[in-house]
């Protein structure tokens, strides 16, 4: 990943290749067809995504697989069938990208440390007991305190996060600090909330989820934390632009698809060598502290508040929809 590649690549390069060139590229969708077209590395799921492509006639199939199978077990519960599902979705992801796949626990148990770690190492088992090992496996937490908390412990056992839901500098280094293999800033969510506030438009490195983005990724690396950078939720391809050399971007297929239809020359836009020269200072959190800090910041604590909701709610769908096949 370097600044090289700017005047290296060839106008007939579209900028989705450029992009793969100097960063991992992720899709975010439950979508198969679109990881096959697209050729991401990893796949990134959440129950708002596996609901969508659950309530397709296409994928329909899928949930009465699973549905079948745990009536045949006996299992009636309609969260632990779910369960299921979304270990179903992910392993067929695998078959399809190299790399990781990312799977939720449960919004509801955003503020319930054991009660995650145990859904967690639910879901790892299941995965495993499918013939996929752990280490392909990210299980995805809210950014709270206890998703801090539930990382730091699970991480020690192999057990690899992707911290979501994260919207500031300071839940970025409580995760750094309880080594999360990997997180994602929403840089859209956060691009929503500044405009809503100011009713301006922000465009370029002055989009605030951009800034956003860079300031972690500049602060892991001047500090030498190994935690991957993924940024996410993306607006639109001008944010995408704006962060080429991040660790990871994880994309929408209809974004991706603008992307492989674009053939602007890109130019390196992070890079650990910047990030050393930049004016950040050490910081560390306590419980206390970390609490105090993300209060202190109204856009990541609505932001983080709204997410958990908006995803519990998807969850509880995705429930009724599996109790009425159930029934």
């Amino acid at each position: 990943m370097n600044e090289s590649v700017e005047s290296s690549v060839s106008p007939q390069t579209n900028a989705l290749n450029q992009l793969k060139a100097q960063t991992v590229v992720v899709a975010d969708t439950s979508d198969f067809q679109s990881m096959r077209e697209y050729e991401p590395r990893d796949a990134t799921t959440n129950p708002s995504l596996v609901l969508k492509a659950a309530s397709k006639e296409e994928y329909s199939y899928l949930v009465d697989e699973v549905v079948g199978e745990a009536k045949s077990d006996g299992e009636t519960t309609p969260e632990l069938v779910v369960d299921r599902l979304l270990v179903r979705f992910g392993c067929e992801i695998l078959g399809i990208v190299p790399g990781r796949v990312s799977t939720e626990v449960d919004a509801r148990l955003s503020f319930d440390t054991q009660a995650s770690l145990e859904k967690a190492r639910e879901l790892i088992a299941a995965y495993e007991a499918k013939g996929f090992p752990r280490e392909r496996i990210l299980i995805k937490l809210a950014t709270t305190w206890e998703g801090v908390e539930a990382a730091r412990i699970l991480e020690k056992e192999g057990i690899h996060c992707n911290m979501t839901l994260l919207f500031s500098l300071a839940q970025a280094i409580a995760c750094a600090e309880a080594d999360a293999q990997l997180i994602s800033p929403f840089v859209g969510r956060i691009l929503d909330w500044h405009k809503a506030k100011t009713g301006q438009d922000f465009v370029g490195a002055e989009d605030p989820g951009v800034r956003s983005v860079t300031m972690i990724y500049n602060y892991y690396k001047k500090f030498g934390y190994e935690t991957e950078v993924m940024g996410a939720s993306f607006r639109n391809s001008g944010e995408i632009k704006e962060l080429v050399g991040c660790d990871l971007l994880t994309i929408s297929p209809s974004l991706l698809e603008e992307l492989q239809n674009d053939h602007q020359i890109l130019a390196t836009k992070l890079n650990p060598e910047a990030a050393e020269q930049s004016q950040l200072e050490k910081l560390s959190y306590e419980e206390s502290s970390f609490r105090f800090a993300l209060n202190e910041d109204a856009m990541a604590t609505e932001k983080l508040a709204e997410g958990i909701r908006s995803f519990a709610a998807d969850v509880r769908k995705l429930v009724d929809l599996v109790a009425q096949k159930l029934n």
